[in-house]
């Protein structure tokens, strides 16, 4: 079964960057486009400006006049439209398990304040065993590329990297298949991230317990580099750049992706103690403030 990119779709610009996204990730892995838009009745306390209906005529227009759109746009790809009624999380969460991926759009709100991720899109990346893509809003095809010189069009240019973060702490297969996947349908190197903090005794040692430390940092990469060694045999065609860095994880992705086409990380599926879907601390920074889009790659 061939598993198509499926992008959920509000009607919101930030939700057609992520059906733009979409569109050129479906191309890069020769696979189907499916545009999903999902309609909640709601009561209204004051009656829409076109008549009861308004809202839901409108609503069944979203995915189909984006699916023309597109069509135009890329004329070589297969894309579906598709009206969904229910719950919007409820009903990407669904799709999703039919996905390669699943895009969703995110607004922007831009400075230090970082970026809105909202209910719809927190929901899903948390409740969803697929991978997850937030796509900001004014996200657009030349922003995947390297900056050139004037008169070189963006496309023209090679691929930024994808960075991928790692916790080696636990098992992560299904994050590193997919940042070298990434890699390899882009052409792009993949930036491998690892973020790693020494005990807290360690901020106050000297002599030997320097030592300590610095045989410490010099462990973690050395597991970084067993843990992609087969990666690297089974993608050779990826160049792969290691980083073992200590401090805040979330702080060198979300700096790392200022210069990134795609930022990779994953999700433990595990829940909290009150059964509740946890997304993590990284994760949850990453998002907010991440400016590159994001794929959240959920593993046990």
């Amino acid at each position: 079964m061939t598993r198509p990119v499926t992008v959920g779709l509000d009607g919101s610009a930030a939700g057609f960057a992520a059906a733009e996204w979409g569109a050129r990730e479906a191309r890069r892995r020769e696979l189907p486009l499916r545009l999903v838009h999902a309609w909640e009745w709601q009561p209204y306390a004051h009656a829409p400006p076109v008549g009861a209906d308004g809202p839901r005529l409108w609503s069944e227009r979203v995915a189909r006049e984006a699916a023309a759109e597109l069509r135009r746009r890329h004329p070589e790809l297969t894309i579906t439209g598709d009206h969904l009624t229910g719950a919007p999380s409820e009903v990407l969460c669904d799709v999703a398990r039919d996905a390669e991926l699943l895009a969703v759009g995110t607004a922007g709100i831009g400075g230090l304040a970082g970026f809105f991720v909202g209910s719809v899109a927190m929901s899903v990346v948390a409740h969803t065993e697929r991978p997850v893509v937030l796509v900001r809003a004014g996200t657009t095809a030349d922003d995947e590329h390297r900056p050139g010189p004037d008169d070189r069009p963006a496309s023209a240019m090679p691929c930024r990297p994808v960075a991928l973060g790692l916790d080696l702490s636990r098992p992560c297969d299904e994050v590193i298949r997919f940042g070298f996947e990434a890699a390899a349908v882009r052409a792009a190197p993949l930036q491998v991230i690892h973020g790693w903090s020494p005990p807290a005794f360690f901020a106050y040692g000297v002599g030997a317990e320097q030592n300590w430390q610095g045989e410490m940092a010099a462990q973690e990469a050395e597991e970084l580099r067993t843990a992609l060694r087969p990666w690297r045999e089974r993608y050779p065609g990826v160049e792969v750049l290691e980083q073992s860095l200590t401090g805040n994880s979330a702080h060198h992705l979300v700096e790392a992706g200022a210069t990134a086409g795609l930022v990779v990380i994953g999700r433990h599926t595990a829940r909290s103690w009150a059964g509740a879907p946890r997304i993590g601390h990284t994760a949850h920074g990453v998002l907010h403030h991440c400016p590159a889009p994001v794929a959240v790659v959920p593993h046990p």
